[in-house]
């Protein structure tokens, strides 16, 4: 199933955009998806558009930010609580642009790894496998799906699966999300 229709917002944007199979967003003020570990604070008020899965999927985007301030990000999530999701994507800190990945099961946990970000966007993939999430990106370099993650994550009937971009330090963040896909989980297979 590709697109957006259907989707719907847990803390909407103030400003958000369709058209062209492509969303636009601008954050609004300090938002994040983060729970105690190491700063010690709970934040629950991101912008994410998803709506249900069931099973084993894959979902990918493709995004595009101006990253520009301390911890602007956007990409995938997967939640199934208040105190269990993954979100994973681009995500600006320390000057530069890395792929991260926050893995909550009722305390965050965040692990980053250097991109060359692609001016035409990056894509990414996550996979439920049963207990396990998988997380990609796609590198436009060599055109091959890069892993960065395989994480636990509780099993349930569905989830909530999508996008979703915070800006924890400001508002006004923009980011464009296309190609948005959800389907059949790809190989269990981790090597070629």
């Amino acid at each position: 199933m590709s697109g957006f229709a259907g989707m719907t917002w847990l803390n909407p944007p103030p400003h958000h955009t369709f058209g062209d199979g492509t969303l636009h967003v601008r954050t609004g003020k300090d938002t994040d998806f983060w729970r105690e570990t190491f700063y010690g604070f709970r934040r629950d008020n991101g912008h994410f558009l998803s709506r249900p899965a069931a099973g084993d999927f894959s979902v990918e985007v493709t995004l595009k930010g101006e990253y520009k301030v301390l911890y602007d990000q956007a990409g995938l999530m997967v939640r199934l609580s208040e105190t269990h999701w993954i979100k994973a994507g681009v995500e600006y800190t320390d000057g530069l642009a890395y792929f991260s990945v926050v893995v909550t099961n009722d305390r965050s946990d965040w692990s980053l790894v250097g991109i060359d970000a692609d001016p035409n966007g990056v894509r990414i993939r996550l996979t439920r496998h049963a207990e396990a999430i998988r997380v990609q990106y796609l590198d436009a370099a060599d055109g091959h799906w890069k892993p960065v993650r395989l994480a636990y994550f509780p099993t349930s009937r569905s989830v909530d699966v999508g996008v979703m971009c915070c800006s924890p330090q400001r508002e006004g963040f923009e980011v464009s999300f296309s190609d948005f896909v959800v389907g059949p989980p790809i190989s269990r297979e981790l090597h070629g």
